[in-house]
């Protein structure tokens, strides 16, 4: 009898919403590594994998049911858009028209509305050939205050070099603004007792896009040479988090991005984890869980508190249909956006 392990996608019920069924997904690769995602907003909901030691839990925050999802919580494990990141005042023009969206950060808009793509259902297909999950959505003209029907295809897949590659296509009927990106929240240690303060990154970006009071793109790209913001060469994310305003929520911008090549790498001593992440896209928010007020509890009960999480969110920069210097979000008829980002978990032999 062959007792290899198998790639395989299960699909199980997690719950309903208006009446409609709701599914987990779980990728499962060769090594015994799984990854659930759910069609609700894209989540995914936990990657867990064995620690140096052999222990196994998950590197993400989540939650094993879905109502903590529909109630208010900052986006954990969840597909963004259709702009993810700020726009400044929820407006922005294309040509001589102005759009006016949600103000659901202060006075600005962020991560495509009050029901963007987190709050949604996604049809859901496994693709048996390449072992992925396919999630697609039709954002309809007006949506959110966006322009055009925006059809939107999301693969998840799941490899057995424990990598989660996220493949992102979408086209439109009018010109339109895009951004989509993955919010998971990390902990490499797989509790969230243990501040991500601890662990070391690096972040192959020597420019980021300074911001105002409200977290609003300056305009300008500066070095990070002589500031808090430089992890071009790898430290841990405590040395210099005081010097920051309240934790690092910032933009950079990625030198050279590629899928070939990793924008950011984050290892963590006690678990023997280490995080490469790789994106084609210009740039990559780094956030350390500011917000995090142990109003969330894990599974186990225990308070989700601030900076025992960090993201690594790949991006085009914030503000950007504001702010013409940058590259552009634009979206015209007969175009395809398609980005690719990939995350890529080892862990060091004890």
């Amino acid at each position: 009898m062959n007792s290899t392990p198998k790639e395989t996608i299960i699909k199980t019920n997690f719950g309903k919403i208006n009446g409609e069924d709701i599914h987990l997904f779980t990728l499962t690769n060769k090594a015994g590594n799984q990854v659930s995602i759910t069609n609700y907003g894209g989540i995914v909901t936990q990657w867990i994998s064995a620690d140096k030691n052999g222990k196994m839990s998950s590197i993400v925050l989540g939650f094993n049911e879905l109502e903590k999802y529909v109630l208010d919580n900052p986006h954990f494990g969840a597909l963004v858009g259709r702009y993810a990141n700020r726009i400044a005042k929820g407006k922005f023009a294309i040509g001589n028209k102005e759009y006016t969206l949600a103000t659901n950060n202060g006075e600005n808009h962020i991560h495509g509305g009050i029901h963007n793509f987190s709050k949604v259902t996604w049809s859901a297909a496994i693709d048996e050939v390449s072992h992925a999950l396919v999630l697609s959505y039709l954002s309809k003209d007006g949506e959110e205050g966006y322009p055009g029907n925006l059809s939107v295809t999301v693969r998840y897949r799941f490899t057995d070099d424990n990598e989660l590659i996220i493949d992102y296509a979408a086209e439109t009927d009018k010109t339109t603004v895009l951004n989509l990106t993955n919010h998971c929240y990390f902990n490499l240690t797989g509790d969230v007792n243990n501040k991500v303060t601890d662990h070391t990154i690096q972040i192959n970006a020597s420019h980021y896009t300074p911001v105002n009071e409200h977290q609003i793109p300056t305009g300008v790209i500066a070095s990070v040479a002589g500031t808090p913001y430089d992890f071009t060469t790898a430290e841990k994310i405590g040395t210099r988090i005081n010097e920051t305003d309240g934790g690092y929520d910032h933009n950079y911008v990625i030198d050279n991005p590629s899928v070939k090549k990793a924008t950011a790498i984050v290892t963590e001593e006690s678990s023997g984890r280490k995080l490469e992440v790789y994106t084609d896209q210009p740039g990559i928010q780094f956030y350390t869980g500011n917000s995090l007020d142990g109003s969330h509890h894990t599974n186990d009960g225990q308070a989700i508190t601030r900076q025992s999480a960090f993201c690594l969110e790949t991006q085009h920069f914030p503000d950007s249909p504001n702010q013409p210097s940058f590259p552009s979000t634009l979206l015209h008829p007969g175009e395809k956006y398609h980005t690719i980002t990939k995350y890529r978990l080892t862990t060091a032999q004890r």
